[in-house]
């Protein structure tokens, strides 16, 4: 399969970010390096071309121009990364060594990898776990019986190795997918239900414990969000939360026990479901002062265009207009229905959903980006309902098989150029045909990605200072060019 690469080639762009042998942006000269991923082609985040910015050039309305203004700051990038769940932990380990040191260091690494710097992690089961599991017995309110020896086996070890390879540090932020079935209305931890008010406290313990049982494992928690989808009723793990009773969850029990317990740091994520009802849950939740105090920002994932195919960014963009104290995350996006087909005939579809995503989303205001599975195998899980799904990374646990698709070289795009620290910037393209965003990282290095989802090559122009670059972008093809 065309797709399967070895060591040698995962990235074929061995520059670091801050090794552009430019002058700063607004000096007499400007230069920039260009690399590029293109489907069906060798090019993977590969170093193709070096431009040099010459005198202005006013684009025409033909032209596709894309105009970058580094003095016009916006949020601050926190990172971007994945969810290290337990599908991703064992398909880890049913890898050789060899494979499972080129995995890690292809994500993690920021000079021979796209340099992951955030992760995603579960509080006991999801529907990417080989089967549904708690962290107490059944029945105990008290959780006298907490224990995270489940975790133990895969997650706990997988998830330092990650770590390791991000050199020390790795943001990591917790969910839950539902409490344990003795807590719900409905007595299961799948298809739904609701927590029952009773247990409201030993809940928000349960998240307390869970955060210290991890840390004692070396594993240092971020933050946590409240709910994964809480207006998902699911045929796996899930629980319904209306917007209230999430405001009032974390307003008078979540929120309270984390700063009693010495844990009122981490940072609280609402919401964390869809951008549809995105403005609904963040406007109950941030107009109420006592629960908008414990609140770092706004989770989101990206599955509403299930109605008609059409992302709502646009919601983002209000949620960012009306709170703008408050952080913007992308917590979980994923290409579903696994389809060995479609990654072996290089679909452009699944890498440009991330990229039209995360272009859109960080021009709205997102401060970070999770992906959902890290790696998968061969079938698209382990899942313990039959719920297969894409990741950017499978390993086949048959042959041992490492698969990189395109998807995770779109991702490099932005994380291996843009940096935890990083401000966005303005950039505006003319044109629908190309996409673009921009960052300036705290080295002052400008990282500019512009994307092409058409069936043919387009040329455009950056214009930056009142000077002109001119580029070429083939048909379904990502850029990233980066300047001093």
């Amino acid at each position: 399969m065309a797709l399967i690469v070895v060591c040698a080639t995962i990235l074929q762009c061995k520059n670091k970010t801050n090794d552009v042998e430019t002058n700063v942006y607004n000096s007499e000269i400007i230069k920039g390096k260009v690399y590029t991923t293109s489907h069906k082609s060798e090019l993977k985040l590969s170093l193709t071309s070096e431009i040099m910015f010459s005198k202005f050039k006013q684009p025409l309305e033909t032209d596709i121009d894309i105009v970058v203004s580094p003095n016009k700051e916006f949020q601050e990038f926190v990172g971007i990364g994945a969810a290290l769940t337990d599908a991703a932990a064992e398909t880890f380990y049913k890898l050789s060594d060899k494979n499972q040191k080129l995995f890690l260091e292809a994500y993690f690494d920021t000079e021979k990898g796209i340099g992951y710097s955030l992760a995603r992690t579960i509080i006991h089961s999801c529907d990417f776990s080989t089967e549904s599991y708690t962290y107490v017995e059944e029945g105990d309110t008290d959780l006298k019986t907490f224990s995270i020896a489940h975790d133990r086996k895969y997650r706990i070890p997988f998830t330092k190795r990650a770590i390791q390879a991000a050199g020390g540090s790795l943001t990591m932020y917790a969910s839950p997918w539902s409490p344990p079935a003795f807590m719900k209305t409905n007595n299961s931890m799948l298809k739904g239900g609701k927590l029952k008010k009773e247990f409201y406290q030993p809940w928000a313990n349960y998240y307390s414990k869970f955060i210290k049982a991890y840390e004692k494992e070396g594993i240092p928690i971020w933050g946590l969000s409240i709910q994964n989808e809480p207006m998902a009723v699911q045929r796996w793990e899930s629980c319904i939360y209306t917007a209230a009773e999430e405001r009032d969850f974390l307003k008078y029990y979540l929120g309270p026990t984390l700063e009693k317990d010495g844990l009122g740091d981490k940072k609280i994520i609402i919401w964390d479901h869809n951008r549809d009802l995105l403005f609904q849950r963040a406007s109950t939740i941030l107009n109420d002062p006592e629960a908008a105090k414990y609140v770092w920002g706004t989770g989101f994932h990206w599955y509403e265009d299930w109605k008609d195919d059409t992302p709502m960014f646009k919601n983002v963009a209000s949620v960012n207009e009306a709170y703008p104290d408050k952080k913007l995350i992308f917590t979980e996006g994923c290409n579903e229905g696994y389809d060995l087909e479609r990654l072996a005939n290089e679909d452009p579809k699944l890498a440009e959903r991330y990229g039209k995503s995360m272009i859109n989303d960080f021009n709205n205001g997102t401060a970070a980006w999770t992906d959902w599975n890290i790696l998968l195998d061969e079938t698209g899980g382990p899942n313990h309902v039959g719920n297969l799904c894409f990741a950017p990374v499978h390993g086949n646990t048959k042959t041992d098989e490492l698969t990189f698709t395109n998807t995770f070289y779109y991702i490099g795009h932005f994380s291996k150029f843009i940096r935890p620290g990083a401000k966005r910037i303005s950039s505006v393209s003319s044109s629908n045909s190309i996409i673009s965003t921009a960052f300036k990282n705290e080295n002052n290095t400008i990282a500019v990605i512009a994307m092409n989802t058409a069936d043919q090559p387009l040329e455009y122009t950056i214009t930056i200072d009142l000077k002109t670059a001119k580029l070429k972008l083939a048909a379904h093809s990502i850029q990233t060019i980066v300047l001093n």
